[in-house]
């Protein structure tokens, strides 16, 4: 199941970069340009303002491929759903804190999951305000690039390339050495995960753990739990197997 000695070029295969909601186009030119600079080739946009776009593709420079290649998507969910591993890019301080790494450790977990030929997702907000919570909740972890506290303003395609540089560098350095461990199960992608947490939450409803009207901070703290977990798929079936026979004892 492990990826042994993956070659450069190959691993872009695996990992895309998702662009939120993104206002100005040629902020998407300039951040395709990052993209490919660093050997990647997959861009996801959600929501884009304005695309296609001619400022995007004079941005792009020689990253026009990159563009006419790009997936446009209507939910951050729809472009995640076939991912094990989806990374947000946050500067936010959350109620309810979430796992946070800098980009160089995050590129250490993204090259992990590459090397178990799992898909990856790097994704980034809105200029203006970022990612919603509801779309951070979607993340397994969230990535924070630790600015100048007193000017923190970085410019999306600079976020971009800064985390694509780690992520090419994380698997040409000379400390990547072979992981001796492989796993016996494929990891549960977003999409199963979200499954999860659904049927978990409506068991939850069902033996009135809860106020549905007031769940406060109960289902967040689920969703972050599961997301950080990095469940298979197994291990995934194991739990929706047991939420159901629950509920069949219930009915009874």
């Amino acid at each position: 199941m492990v990826i042994k000695n993956i070659p450069l070029k190959d691993y872009a295969d695996s990992i895309k970069i998702v662009l939120v909601g993104t206002t100005h186009p040629g902020n998407i030119g300039a951040a395709a340009r990052a993209i490919k600079t660093m050997g990647l080739r997959h861009l996801d946009l959600v929501c884009p303002k304005e695309f296609p776009s001619e400022q995007a593709i004079y941005r792009s420079k020689a990253a026009k491929d990159i563009l006419e290649n790009a997936r446009i998507y209507q939910s951050l969910l729809e472009s995640v759903k076939d991912c094990e591993m989806v990374i947000g890019t946050s500067a936010r301080n959350r109620k309810v804190p979430w796992p946070v790494l800098d980009p160089k450790n995050a590129s250490k977990e993204i090259n992990s999951n590459v090397r178990n030929n799992s898909k990856v997702a790097i994704v980034f907000g809105r200029e203006d305000r970022g990612l919603t919570n509801e779309e951070l909740g979607l993340c397994n972890l969230h990535v924070h690039i630790p600015t100048n506290e007193d000017y923190t303003s970085l410019n999306l395609a600079q976020a971009v390339q800064i985390m694509t540089y780690e992520v090419r560098m994380s698997f040409i350095g000379e400390d990547n050495l072979e992981s001796d461990q492989e796993w016996d199960v494929d990891i549960a992608t977003s999409d199963q995960t979200e499954r999860l947490i659904e049927h978990m939450d409506e068991l939850m409803q069902d033996v009135e753990f809860y106020d549905i009207e007031n769940p406060r901070k109960l289902l967040m703290r689920v969703r972050r739990f599961f997301k950080r977990s990095g469940i298979d798929v197994m291990e995934a079936n194991i739990f929706r197997g047991l939420f159901s026979t629950i509920q069949k004892k219930l009915d009874k």
